[in-house]
Parts: structure tokens; C-alpha cells; sequence
């Protein structure tokens, strides 16, 4: 990594993240060595970047959440990126609305988010994580691919703040302690259907995010602290855990629903706007 530019390739990456500009060629095809170890350091500087900006990170969104993928890109474990302060957003009452900034060629996912209550540790299985937060909910995550025809490694995933351009989170739902067990289960085996202006899209299920949303979130966990070194999941983090369905493209004016059975949790609708 030392004859990488971390600088200058985090400007790059955030001066397109913030006009919606094209990167023409991905860093792992221009840049001899660019591994992930060299991504997440461009993405810790376009962190530091945004913090001058005066923004701050909210938690972390997870990428590659399937083991069929681990094996074709030749990955231990998944991967993740920030999200910020102003891309997350509380759908509240009735449906949400989300202006977005650009419509280079975004995309809808379906995701379960947690909000951590205390420090994630390394080594945990799925209720374990579970224990440590205090409510979860659905989510739409809205991601923007900035290479030619989304065709990127994983390394320039983590670069580009992980394709993230948006996430809306639906009603929280509080995780009660001994409630936990039954979630594990249940978060395993619940199904979700999605829908664009009224018309059915595609169904997903909560096992499409690594078997289960909470195993993301401990296999997260495990991952964060094995590459900082120190660094874990804290108290106040928002945490999405991989898309439930195929990535749809979205244009302005639509409305997306989603539905979840037997989480109770209430459906989420988006309007772009």
C-alpha cells in the first residue's frame, strides 16, 4: 500500500459521492496492489473527511453478506462501509419521503437494521449479538454505484463508501431481553415481499443475509475488530445488515413498499420525491 495515495483516492471517491460524478475506471484496475486492507484505509480517510466537514458516522452498512459470494471473490468475510448522520433517515409516522441528490443508477434494498446498545464483541453467536441491542427495524437502503456498469471489486465497494447513498429506517421495534431467543429463530426463517407502485416485485427472506440478520451482525462485529484491531460495534450504531432481496433500480416519483411476516413489524413505504 505504501505507493498508494490514500488522499488523494478518498477526495476522489467523496468528490464523487457528493456531485454524483462517474469513476470511469475502478481503483483495483488502475491501482497495482489496491486490496482491502488499502480500502478500508481510503474509506477511514473519507471518514475523517466528512467529520470536517462537519458530519459524523452513525454506524456501519454491510456488504457481500452471503457465503456463495465469499467464495467467488476469494473473501473471508463481509465487508462494510459508514453511514453518516445525513444519510440516515427515520421514515416516522405514515410513508416516508427521500429526496435524493442525484440519480446516477440507484438502487432499492430491503434490509433488517439494529441499533446497538452496548459494545458488539468478537466470538458471538446470534443471540449473543442479539443481547447487545435495544431495538431493530426494516429498512430501505438506497445505493449508488459510481463505476461503469456496476462492475467493481470488493475493495472498490469499501472505497466508495460502500455504494452508500441512503438509508430509511422504518419503526423501531424493542428487543426485549427474553424475547431474544424467539427472535434468532425467527429472523431466520421470516419472508418479506417488496412492491413498486402497487405491483408486486420480489419476495426475499431474512436467511439471504448471511442465514440470518443477528449472525451478520455478530459475523460484523468479528470482522470490524480483527481489521482495526481495537475497534468494535458501540452503543448508539445503526447497523444494516445486507440487502434481503435483488438491488432494483429506482427513479423519481415511484413508491416502494415492503411487508414482513411474522417479525410484527409495521411495512415500510418510500415515495421518491
Amino acid at each position: 500500500m505504501s505507493d498508494i495515495d490514500v488522499s488523494a483516492l478518498a477526495r476522489e471517491m467523496l468528490s464523487a459521492y457528493d456531485t454524483g460524478d462517474r469513476i470511469p475506471v475502478p481503483l483495483s484496475a488502475r491501482c497495482e496492489g489496491f486490496d482491502l486492507k488499502s480500502a478500508y484505509a481510503v474509506e477511514a480517510e473519507v471518514s475523517r473527511l466528512r467529520k470536517q466537514m462537519g458530519r459524523w458516522t452513525v454506524g456501519l452498512k454491510v456488504g457481500y453478506a452471503n457465503k456463495a459470494v465469499w467464495r467467488a471473490l476469494k473473501l473471508d468475510t463481509l465487508v462494510w462501509a459508514s453511514m453518516y448522520d445525513d444519510t440516515v433517515h427515520y421514515a416516522g409516522a405514515g410513508p416516508a419521503t427521500l429526496s435524493l441528490p442525484y440519480y446516477r443508477s440507484p438502487r432499492i434494498e430491503p434490509e433488517i437494521v439494529f441499533h446497538v446498545k452496548r459494545p458488539v464483541d468478537a466470538g458471538l453467536d446470534a443471540a449473543g449479538a442479539l443481547d447487545c441491542v435495544d431495538w431493530f427495524a426494516i429498512g430501505f437502503e438506497i445505493i449508488d454505484c459510481p463505476y461503469p456498469e456496476w462492475q467493481f471489486k470488493p475493495p472498490d465497494f469499501v472505497a466508495s463508501l460502500g455504494l452508500h447513498l441512503a438509508l430509511v429506517v422504518g419503526k423501531p421495534h424493542a428487543l426485549e431481553r427474553q424475547a431474544a431467543a424467539d427472535l434468532v429463530n425467527k429472523l431466520a426463517n421470516f419472508k418479506l415481499r417488496v412492491s413498486k407502485d402497487g405491483q408486486f416485485v420480489e419476495e426475499g427472506a431474512g436467511r439471504n443475509a448471511l442465514r440470518n440478520p443477528a449472525l451478520c451482525l455478530a459475523e460484523l462485529a468479528g470482522a470490524v475488530i480483527r481489521q482495526s484491531g481495537t475497534a468494535s460495534l458501540s452503543a448508539g450504531d445503526h447497523v444494516s445488515t445486507g440487502t434481503l432481496t435483488s438491488g432494483h433500480p429506482i427513479a423519481r416519483g415511484e413508491t416502494w413498499e415492503v411487508q414482513v411476516d411474522s417479525l410484527q413489524i409495521d411495512p415500510l413505504t418510500l415515495r421518491l420525491t
